[in-house]
């Protein structure tokens, strides 16, 4: 004897009419998701399988891009080497930048507002301002870094203009400006039991033990949500190497946004941009996909879920 599946109940006229009248008052989004996210969307799955520069028709190429990228892109392999260093450097310094000023600012210091609000200032101020900024103080020669380095007796350094250094000074900015990720901490920080540190504390449990075995587990799912905007903004990091760098010198902060704004709109390959997009797509769903599962194991839930 099998069991069918159940017939689909039809709607009455009053239900239709409700159906019809929801459908009316949510069009609007539904319109404007169709057409400024879903056909996009799918516009750029279709380019990335032509040769398409804005002027003529695209031409239907198959994989061509995906496998040009791939093999045959010298400049492709050196904007992944660069990404990747990004990434692997600039997610966990950023988190544990953010962690620490954040345990700092949770303590009874004084003026413990003031240098809150110094610490998140960095966050709120315009991109544009920041490079700015740090433009005038580490240019080589009027730089205010540099001039105090010469004031002591100290070699300049080229923050900007060394391939060696460049990418290493992009991470102490980026630690610099962790001033958002900090308030999240702050707040999760100051949700944990004070109880449970007063139990470790009479069986002896001093700072550091406190901090490894009730701080860390209870702010673990934080450090997870951190990790994972910070490692897929990592992926995307545009502005700041755009505007300080432009992606120099010698392509040492050419970065896959830059790599792909390049190819957009300054040679107009659109075809080989939508390839390189949906590859960066695929590449951090999997990484993500990894950071998520490997969670599991060091991310503790109070309901004992995981």
């Amino acid at each position: 004897m099998s069991i069918g599946l159940p017939r689909m109940r039809r709607l009455t006229g009053r239900e239709r009419r409700e159906l019809l009248i929801g459908l009316l008052f949510a069009s609007p989004w539904i319109i404007g998701f169709i057409g400024f996210t879903l056909y996009p969307i799918a516009s750029s799955f279709y380019f990335s399988f032509t040769r398409y520069d804005l002027l003529r028709d695209p031409v239907p190429i198959g994989l061509t891009n995906y496998v040009n990228l791939l093999t045959d892109d010298a400049d492709f392999r050196i904007v992944a080497y660069n990404t990747l260093w990004w990434v692997v450097f600039s997610t966990p310094l950023g988190v544990l930048s953010a962690f620490l000023m954040a345990l700092l600012l949770n303590t009874k210091i004084t003026g413990r507002s003031f240098f809150r609000a110094v610490f998140f200032f960095p966050s709120i101020v315009p991109v544009v301002v920041t490079a700015f900024v740090w433009l005038f103080l580490l240019n080589i020669q009027y730089g205010a870094v540099n001039a105090t380095l010469q004031s002591i007796g100290l070699p300049i350094i080229p923050f900007l203009s060394d391939p060696k250094i460049v990418k290493p000074t992009l991470v102490m900015i980026h630690m610099w400006a962790q001033g958002a990720a900090m308030v999240i901490f702050l707040a999760t920080l100051q949700d944990v039991p004070r109880s449970l540190y007063e139990a470790a504390t009479m069986d002896g449990a001093n700072s550091l033990r406190r901090l490894w075995h009730i701080t860390i587990p209870m702010v673990s799912p934080v450090i997870l949500f951190n990790t994972v905007m910070s490692f897929i903004s990592g992926f995307q990091y545009f502005t700041l190497p755009w505007l300080l760098t432009a992606g120099g010198p010698n392509q040492a902060t050419e970065f896959y946004s830059l790599f792909l704004y390049r190819n957009a709109f300054t040679y107009f390959r659109m075809g080989k941009a939508n390839a390189l997009a949906w590859l960066l797509f695929l590449v951090i769903i999997f990484f993500t996909g990894l950071l998520f599962r490997a969670s599991g194991r060091f991310v503790y839930y109070a309901g004992g879920s995981r």
